[in-house]
């Protein structure tokens, strides 16, 4: 099925990688299938990047039980509301949504400023903790297991990633179906089955997050280059993830602390 439906793309008819994509896919739903069954209630993490929308495919495209949820930081791009809105109606399923609490971004803003996330790594963390791991600690309050939508291959923090680990700093199991799949092969499962997927990947955003937080690539530049584009690459996780065993932690903002303009 998936090879007929690339065939007629110039660009997409290699067959040994549309088989692999598919050989590959089979065993990701295989796996979902068993996460659903052994570690009920499961979530998926949604942040409508392409490796997202596969998952999102395979979850709700095959009505496998396993709940997708999303963290809507109050400063992601519009193109990613749009494609939140397009996977409902694809779908005809509602997504359950998260949001920051409003003290904990009141008190970051009067501790860094509103933008004061640019300042330095822990203000930045401290945005990342208000807006991105404290609603996910309550979404993933009570559950047994988590999905994300990680590739090995994003980044210099990711090389280590693997397809299942437990997550000490939320007491559960971590998936991460897709942690051996290339960025190629993403494309070809998006395109072969003709999934939505962020307007902004069209232009030069191969990674997305907040707005603020989020440029396009030049050509040959690392994918999540655009991340976080200001800070060293060693540095560039928000504190959602344990990778390699090191938690990337986070600092709580100080009210008063001081602010500085961003050069």
């Amino acid at each position: 099925m998936l090879r007929e439906a690339l065939l007629p793309l110039p660009d997409l008819a290699d067959v040994d990688l549309v088989d692999t994509v598919a050989a590959k896919a089979a065993t990701v739903r295989r796996l979902l299938r068993d996460v659903a069954r052994d570690y009920a209630p499961a979530v998926f993490a949604n942040s409508f990047g392409a490796e997202d929308m596969v998952l999102t495919d395979m979850i709700w495209g095959d009505g496998i039980d396993i709940g997708i949820f999303s963290l809507d930081t109050g400063r992601l791009p519009a193109e990613t509301y749009e494609l939140m809105a397009a996977a409902e109606h694809r779908y005809s399923r509602h997504l359950e949504i998260f949001a920051p609490r409003h003290e904990l971004v009141q008190d970051f803003i009067s501790a860094y400023g509103i933008n004061g996330f640019y300042n330095s790594v822990e203000a930045r963390k401290g945005c990342c903790h208000a807006r991105k791991v404290e609603p996910l600690q309550r979404a993933l309050n009570g559950k047994q297991a988590w999905i994300t939508g990680l590739r090995a291959g994003q980044s210099q923090t990711r090389e280590k990633l693997k397809t299942i680990s437990f997550d000490p700093a939320n007491n559960l199991v971590k998936i991460s179906p897709l942690a051996d799949w290339s960025e190629r092969e993403i494309w070809v499962y998006l395109r072969a089955n003709r999934i939505p997927y962020n307007a902004l990947h069209d232009h030069g955003f191969p990674s997305i997050g907040c707005a603020p937080c989020t440029r396009a690539v030049a050509p040959g530049e690392d994918i999540r280059a655009g991340r976080w584009w200001w800070e060293s690459p060693e540095t560039k996780e928000c504190g959602l993830h344990l990778i390699d065993g090191k938690l990337q932690r986070i600092a709580k903002p100080e009210v008063g602390a001081e602010k500085t303009a961003v050069a």
